[in-house]
């Protein structure tokens, strides 16, 4: 079992299990027109262990829902980002207007074994062929 220690910035916050990914809410309720970039805030800061980061994504019923697109189409909390006051939050693209409201749950998360280290051998061939190019499979 992995242990990740969390401090419940704004009350009502805590994260919940369901399914293989854990469930964060807003922070707060949060009203926003189409095109603003939000910030939303998620109510929690938490240290994960060394050895692991997080992938936050939205949840599958956020665009739905909210009408929002997680803008960084990923977000990686790496195991540093766990001061007492680096509360998480979801950067989003507001496609129409709407409300979140506090509590709501609207992204996920899960935890990963950070990369092993990584040594790069510069070379001139790489001994492999072209396959196309970026977007293509070659074939």
């Amino acid at each position: 079992m992995i242990n990740i220690k969390v401090k419940e910035i704004r009350p009502g916050s805590l994260p919940e299990r369901h399914g293989d990914w854990i469930d964060l809410k807003a922070g707060m309720t949060v009203k926003y027109n189409k095109g603003d970039f939000l910030m939303i805030p998620l109510g929690v800061a938490m240290k994960l262990p060394q050895e692991y980061e997080g992938h936050l994504l939205p949840r599958s019923s956020t665009f739905k829902k909210y009408k929002i697109l997680l803008v960084n189409s990923t977000g990686i909390i790496d195991n540093a980002y766990c001061g007492n006051g680096d509360e998480w939050q979801f950067p989003a693209l507001a496609m129409e207007d709407g409300v979140i409201k506090k509590g709501d749950r609207i992204a996920q998360f899960r935890v990963v074994p950070v990369m092993k280290s990584v040594k790069f051998s510069i070379r001139e061939d790489l001994g492999s062929k072209d396959r196309g190019g970026f977007g293509s499979t070659g074939v």
